[in-house]
């Protein structure tokens, strides 16, 4: 009997993704976004008989008077902050981890460091934290080291660098601060692996884990991986780099060993882990970094590719209760094409009026999740970097590619940009 009211806190198009999978779950009847976007403001057609809402306020104050079953906290800040420690305080049940947990997306050094003690093999690194180190630290890299601010920088404080000279330059720019303030003032360098990227989520209840579907992003802005890197221009699932074969080993060697360790080192996670990692040619799984909650946009597509009630298993984990069987891979594939707007990732341009909405929608198979969107007398306008996340699902990648893209050409506002390979690598592959 569908009882919960559950609360996400958020505004992007992950916020809205895990909102509608939320309200789909037979055991919810409500769902408060905070502060939420246009398209989190009501219920879609197929869940009218739910509630969706927004919400203004804090998330401490919207909590205590909404007193929901379960909150689920979308962004990593918050949960760096210690907003999950805070909840809990309150006798809030809450999906997400702690303030010590977080650190594994909070500081890159730490995540490194902790790689290192639990032998999950990772890249070579160096942690830099004053100018008078930089050099030396330089100097062991025979090839230009990435450079990667240690805080939070929303996906973009991270250099791959072409020679040891732009690497000095950029690594400066973070230690004095110029770049990214006080989260730069750490910088970890890295040796550069070559391959291809995978990112992998797990559910954790703090011991009990599911592996969800291995999804592939496409991080910078243009066609063929050109250009400045994104929060994410778009994504499929399941990628058919990750074999199964090679799905248990990233299980044995990165997943299981990290849970393991930070229930060792105290600092049990509970919560959604995402693992970014590089596939090298030789088919070997290596850590680039953890994020501590889900993707975004593989979120969307995520959503998309599990059956089972997905709030149950939220609330498993957030007990410590987790059933290994909550949710479970379907047989459906998707993809989701990001549409940002003009400028995007530098400064982008807000307030353009988005058409088309209901007839990408009326595609099959298609969802449109809304990110940087708002409404205002009725109408939907563009209010921030990537606006939307067209995904559509179907039992083959192929036609969820076909899908989505015919939905995207029904939507129009002022200096739209979106990739239109997004996937080909997966459907020109000999796996796919």
């Amino acid at each position: 009997m569908a009882s919960r009211k559950i609360l996400v806190l958020g505004s992007g198009g992950r916020e809205h993704a895990l909102a509608l999978r939320l309200l789909a779950s037979p055991s919810v009847r409500e769902v408060i976004v905070v502060p939420g976007n246009a398209g989190t403001a009501r219920p879609p057609a197929s869940l009218s008989e739910k509630v969706l809402r927004n919400a203004s306020g804090s998330p401490l104050d919207v909590a205590r008077a909404e007193r929901p079953d379960l909150v689920v906290i979308g962004p990593e800040q918050p949960l760096c902050d210690g907003l999950a420690d805070a909840l809990a305080a309150e006798g809030h049940l809450v999906f997400g981890p702690s303030r010590a947990a977080a650190r594994l997306e909070g500081s890159k050094a730490f995540m490194k460091e902790f790689a290192t003690r639990h032998g999950i093999p990772t890249a070579r690194h160096v942690v830099v934290s004053q100018p008078s180190e930089l050099d030396a630290a330089l100097a062991t890299f025979s090839a230009p080291p990435v450079v990667k601010a240690d805080g939070l920088c929303a996906g973009k404080g991270v250099l791959v660098a072409p020679d040891h000279e732009s690497a000095r330059r950029a690594a400066l720019a973070m230690l004095s601060g110029e770049s990214f303030g006080d989260a730069g003032r750490t910088v970890v360098l890295e040796e550069r692996i070559e391959g291809q990227e995978a990112s992998i989520h797990a559910i954790c209840d703090g011991e009990r884990y599911v592996l969800l579907p291995a999804a592939q992003d496409h991080k910078r802005i243009f066609d063929g991986d050109a250009g400045p890197n994104t929060g994410g221009m778009g994504t499929y699932a399941p990628a058919p780099l990750v074999t199964e074969a090679l799905a248990r080993v990233i299980e044995e060697r990165i997943v299981r060993p990290t849970f393991r360790g930070m229930a060792a080192e105290g600092t049990p996670f509970r919560g959604t882990l995402f693992a970014g990692l590089m596939i090298t040619s030789a088919g070997e799984p290596m850590l680039l970094e953890f994020n501590v909650r889900f993707g975004d946009p593989e979120t969307q597509v995520l959503m998309e590719t599990l059956d089972g009630d997905f709030a149950e298993a939220l609330v498993g984990a957030a007990r410590g209760a987790l059933a290994p069987d909550a949710v479970v891979a379907s047989n459906r594939h998707a993809l989701c094409v990001v549409v940002a707007a003009s400028g995007y990732p530098g400064t982008p341009r807000t307030g353009d009026v988005i058409t088309g909405l209901e007839e990408a929608e009326a595609v099959p198979g298609v969802r449109v999740y809304h990110a940087g969107t708002r409404l205002e007398g009725g109408r939907v306008l563009t209010a921030g970097g990537r606006v939307l996340g067209v995904t559509a699902s179907a039992s083959a990648l192929d036609v969820a590619h076909e899908r989505a893209y015919a939905a995207v050409a029904r939507l129009r506002f002022e200096g739209m940009q979106f990739r239109r390979d997004i996937g080909t690598r997966a459907l020109t592959s000999p796996r796919a």
